[in-house]
């Protein structure tokens, strides 16, 4: 039996059941492509060897591990342009696992836990991304212009020892850098009992905002003027009316809105306005002029929904709020079978008078069916109606119903995505009132929703994977879940607000400045924890009166916004206010008695802001120390 140390590299399409049960031949032939156009020339110019190929994976062996991530990195980076002119349901997105280890050598092919780990740790790798052993890292580190992230130690099948794993990095800001954090990679790991009691003080105290919970105080933009008009046609979807017999029938109704919302968001020449906004009008005599006045748009939508049985009826006009005439109205009739055809031919007659233009993409979201099993759907509608309400009875109350939707379809990948967000809100909001709940079954409960979910990706699917992750302070992934959740449905406002706040944390306040900005023009009706993430990205830019004007407004109405006083008082000791920064002190340590914490101190902000980029993290504690704040609590007297 013969020997040998190689550097392994193993490439497997990511999705590939799920592209090609969609397109098998188009999928295979793209395959066939990236292996012969891509793979082999890469393989070749970087001295390695193709061993073999795996259905969508392949097997490659190279004598220098430098040479196997310069070819996995080359790699990746050609596909990703390749994929930008295919449509996005059809692309090849590959995940590259590197390992340096011993290897059994039969003819032609290598056996052994040298490939073994080579293959679990393509499992860790993100979509269009590479992941490596710390073997292969050692090798590597400080000879190529990357980064990396450690991963810590992964438990992997069929492998006895644990097994410390890296992400690479391509970002040029953060070269010849390793950045510390645990990888979340669409699993849900469940705390060790150390990091638990952690995570459950950093949420007790808010400091991180690391649960951004929908405040039921009344929202800021009471304060402001009404927005611009954007520089395309824009349009508000108010809450379509319950038209049925049936009082009950009202999450049907907003179900049908929703939807409607989202795919005219992904209409690209149409500014949409979130649901978030729109419903706070819900129930209201308001004159749709004065809503379009309010919201910064031009057109609204307002409707009504009709249900008997399985017959559904879908009435709707589209309104210029400008002149106050109607541009557009029609009914549909139909059945609950055929539900998503009657929400795209009001899309499509919307688009159609407003004379939008349908780029492909636009043509190729349009219409998708979520479900074919018309109870399965509506199952789901009355789970997320429930889920909608945020709180903990809620939550509970929506879970059988999306158990529900699941048992009629086993695939359906909305439904399993909002199980695992119902989880893990039930979760992290347990924590935050100093519950400790977290439990096995939970955390497994999360995970395997979560994994089902992402066969079918959805919008809510990303968006848990970029929380967790958000979570685990594992931020490059948090900002590519988030990216892809922002894909799925530009209308959700709070994906915008959750990767303006990964990006601040990351060290990237100019970007985090312009995605909040974003989250508050689609929902002018925002809440105040969007102030306090603004707050946040101007902090990072240095712009402390800026800064400080939206932590105290959104402070104010959000008291219990301890993670906004802190940064607030940090803002005042920069500006010189030592009794402004004295008063948000003082009301963030009562906030933390609640709780039995000590006043707080410099040295402990610092701490608890450990997953924050380091310098941000050292000007927040230099606020603190400017504002009075003691730097270490005072020795106990004997």
């Amino acid at each position: 039996m013969e020997r040998r140390l190689a550097a392994v590299l193993i490439a497997d399409v990511a999705g590939y059941g799920r592209l090609s049960q969609a397109d098998e031949e188009g999928t295979r032939a793209r395959f066939q492509a990236a292996l012969h156009e891509v793979f082999e020339p890469k393989i070749t110019a970087h001295h390695g060897r193709l061993v073999k190929t795996m259905g969508d994976g392949l097997l490659v062996e190279f004598h220098s591990v430098v040479n196997a991530l310069r070819c996995a990195i080359e790699i990746q980076t050609i596909e990703a342009a390749r994929n930008v002119d295919i449509p996005v349901d059809r692309r090849l997105k590959f995940r590259i696992g590197i390992n340096l280890g011993d290897v059994i050598v039969e003819g032609d092919d290598i056996q052994g836990d040298g490939v073994n780990i080579a293959h679990r740790l393509q499992g860790l790798a993100d979509e269009g991304g590479i992941a490596l052993s710390a073997a292969a890292h050692e090798q590597v580190k400080n000879k190529l212009d990357i980064g990396f992230e450690f991963l810590g130690e992964q438990r992997l099948k069929n492998i006895a020892d644990p097994v410390r794993a890296y992400r690479v990095m391509m970002d040029s800001a953060v070269v010849g850098e390793t950045i510390c954090g645990r990888k979340f990679a669409g699993r849900f790991r469940r705390p060790s009992a150390a990091v638990g009691v952690a995570i459950v003080l950093l949420i007790a105290v808010g400091v991180a905002w690391t649960v951004p919970w929908r405040s039921t105080i009344e929202p800021a933009s009471t304060e402001r003027m009404a927005p611009p008009l954007p520089d395309k046609p824009s349009i508000a979807v108010l809450p379509f009316i319950n038209m049925s017999d049936d009082p009950k029938q009202e999450y049907f109704a907003d179900g049908i809105t929703d939807d409607l919302i989202t795919d005219l968001s992904q209409v690209s020449s149409l500014f949409v306005i979130s649901r978030n906004s729109t419903f706070t009008y819900k129930g209201k005599a308001i004159d749709p002029k004065q809503i379009a006045k309010d919201l910064g748009v031009r057109y609204v939508l307002e409707g009504s929904v009709q249900r008997a049985g399985e017959q559904v009826r879908i009435n709707s006009q589209l309104i210029d709020a400008v002149s106050g005439g109607h541009i557009w109205a029609e009914r549909y009739d139909g059945s609950l079978s055929d539900v998503f055809s009657l929400q795209d031919k009001v899309t499509r007659s919307i688009t159609n008078a407003l004379a939008l233009r349908l780029t492909d993409e636009d043509q190729q979201v349009l219409g998708r069916q979520e479900t074919a099993i018309p109870a399965a759907y509506d199952a789901f509608l009355r789970g997320w109606e429930q889920f909608l309400r945020t709180t903990p009875e809620a939550y509970r109350e929506a879970i059988p119903h999306f158990e529900q939707a699941i048992k009629l379809d086993p695939d359906y990948g909305r439904a399993y995505a909002a199980l695992a967000l119902d989880y893990y809100w039930s979760v992290t909001k347990s924590w935050h009132r100093g519950v400790q709940e977290i439990t096995p079954e939970v955390a497994e409960a999360i995970n395997q929703n979560l994994r089902e979910a992402e066969k079918h990706p959805t919008s809510t699917s990303h968006q848990v994977a970029g929380l967790i992750a958000f979570g685990w302070g594992t931020f490059p992934a948090a900002i590519s879940e988030f990216n892809a959740a922002i894909a799925l449905d530009p209308s959700d406002s709070w994906s915008y607000a959750y990767m303006a706040r990964a990006l601040a944390f990351a060290g990237r306040p100019s970007e985090a400045l312009q995605y909040i900005k974003t989250a508050m023009r689609i929902d002018p009706h925002y809440p105040p924890i969007f102030l306090a993430f603004q707050g946040l990205a101007q902090f990072g830019l240095e712009q402390y009166e800026e800064s400080a004007a939206s932590l105290e407004q959104a402070t104010r109405l959000n008291p219990d916004d301890a993670a906004g006083l802190l940064l607030l008082a940090a803002a005042d000791g920069y500006l010189g206010r030592k009794q402004e920064a004295r008063s948000a002190i003082a009301a963030y340590d009562a906030l933390g008695r609640r709780n039995g914490a000590a006043p707080v101190t410099a040295t402990f902000a610092w701490g608890t802001w450990s997953l924050y980029h380091r310098p941000e993290q050292d000007r927040l504690y230099n606020g603190l120390i400017r504002a009075g704040v003691p730097e270490k609590a005072p020795a106990k007297s004997q």
